[in-house]
């Protein structure tokens, strides 16, 4: 539990901390920037690394340390998020389907092409907006993976979402992480952009329910049709 403590005091204080070690390390802060995010979208197990908030962070850094330049951060940043999707996908391809195998019993088979119906269907759009949503997007590509979506399809969309993520998130720091508003109130703000990550999914979430429900009215009035 106090580690989890931790964890969630450094996720809130990266304003505090990253500026220190971005003087220590210097450039090599790159390489360091670009482990985190590649864990946090590529390895199923760290889903707790931060995401959103060090992409901010990052970038409000960025405007104010000579050590870091924005367009560099921005290409080295999106390639660590597009590798980690991709190295995720490829773990749940090669991996996820033996735990589909029968040999655990609330696992089944059928599962897993549902999963993979799914992913052929509304794929692409899951993955975009999976990026803006903690835990989710570690765990989205993985399972595009084990559902065997396509690569050459999954890969667009991986290019896509990763560079919205890390654009939007870098820069929105870089142009308003050094207001004395943000500042003073860091803790809040990375709180508000994990709610507002959560609209675009909720959104589709809602409008899929809804184009689901209208479906099945049509259907049933053309059955009374054909009745």
């Amino acid at each position: 539990m106090e580690i989890l403590q931790n964890l969630l005091n450094l996720f809130l204080h990266l304003d505090e901390v990253l500026p220190d070690i971005v003087n220590q390390l210097g450039v090599w802060s790159y390489v360091l920037l670009f482990i985190v995010i590649f864990a946090e979208t590529g390895l199923v197990v760290t889903p707790f690394l931060p995401g959103d908030s060090l992409l901010f962070a990052a970038g409000a850094v960025a405007a104010i340390a000579p050590q870091l330049n924005i367009w560099v951060l921005l290409v080295v940043l999106s390639f660590a998020a597009i590798l980690g999707d991709s190295v995720n996908y490829w773990i749940g391809n090669k991996i996820g389907p033996a735990a589909f195998s029968g040999k655990v019993r609330f696992l089944k088979k059928e599962h897993l092409e549902r999963t993979h119906a799914f992913y052929e269907k509304y794929g692409g759009k899951t993955i975009i907006l999976a990026r803006f949503v903690p835990i989710v997007r570690t765990f989205a590509p993985f399972v595009a993976g084990v559902g065997a979506m396509t690569y050459p399809k999954f890969i667009i969309y991986n290019v896509v979402g990763g560079i919205l993520w890390v654009f939007l998130f870098s820069l929105l720091g870089y142009f308003f992480g050094n207001f004395d508003f943000v500042k003073q109130n860091f803790e809040l703000v990375v709180i508000a952009i994990i709610a507002i990550s959560l609209v675009p999914m909720v959104w589709e979430y809602v409008a899929a329910k809804m184009r689901g429900r209208r479906e099945a009215a049509a259907a049933a009035v053309a059955e009374k049709v054909v009745d």
